[in-house]
């Protein structure tokens, strides 16, 4: 998994770094499908503002979160992006039983 990491009016420190790349193993753990993952870290006068975009395997996943805290706004983007893996996660397997029992659905009278 490739992450890279951009702050915009705001120098991304190794702390900030270490714990960017600690919250995101959490989506590595529950799917291994992620290929990159780009984080963009933003201060608006009194607004942190985290996004990232994740690819996956034939999708793209965009989450954006802005707390007043910087630690804040990176814990909720890391929370909404595990919603966002595990919802797609589901889809996929819920596509392959399909494709297991034949996808053909009979009526029964």
């Amino acid at each position: 998994m490739n992450i890279q990491l951009t702050g915009h009016h705001l120098e991304i420190t190794p702390a900030i770094r270490e714990y960017t790349t600690s919250k995101l193993s959490k989506i590595k753990r529950h799917f291994d499908g992620v290929m990159d993952v780009t984080v963009i870290l933003s201060v608006d006068k009194l607004v942190q503002k985290a996004e990232a975009t994740v690819h996956i395997s034939g999708k793209n996943i965009f989450v954006e979160s802005e707390d007043e805290n910087l630690y804040a706004a990176i814990d909720a983007l890391v929370d909404k992006l595990d919603r966002q893996v595990m919802k797609h996660k589901g889809k996929l397997s819920a596509q392959r039983h399909d494709e297991t029992i034949g996808g053909v659905v009979t009526e029964q009278e």
